[in-house]
């Protein structure tokens, strides 16, 4: 995979990241996924982000062995599995993690993405 695609990798996780921050925007509560339809679409559209940035990692995982163990603080494997949850059981989906997940952990994902994609960009 050349260094490009990589980068065009990153740059699709990073607008999924900011695709997901626009979306929570109108969340304030876990149970605001839950208590209208509007909430369900948000959560459901947000899911389908969440499985995007999952896939891609998991693809670059196994195409560039030990990449993401120069960025350790981001937890990739969970993030994989969570992209595995989505896929095969998503009708177990917890809308309070996805509140947790979208409060606290995208942002700092959003952060370390960009930083892998100014490094990359340095080498091209």
């Amino acid at each position: 995979m050349s260094e490009d695609v990589l980068l065009d990798q990153f740059k699709s996780i990073l607008e999924s990241t900011q695709i997901i921050q626009e979306r929570f925007n109108t969340i304030q509560t876990a149970e605001d996924f839950v208590t209208s339809p509007g909430g369900v679409t948000i959560l459901d559209s947000i899911a389908m982000r969440l499985q995007i940035i999952g896939e891609i990692i998991k693809s670059i995982d196994t195409k560039h062995s030990g990449f993401f163990q120069n960025y350790p603080l981001i937890e990739w494997k969970k993030i994989m599995k969570l992209r595995d949850l989505i896929s095969h059981h998503y009708d177990i989906i917890n809308h309070e993690i996805t509140f947790d997940i979208c409060k606290n952990h995208i942002p700092k994902l959003e952060t370390t993405i960009s930083q892998i994609i100014n490094d990359l960009s340095k080498n091209l």
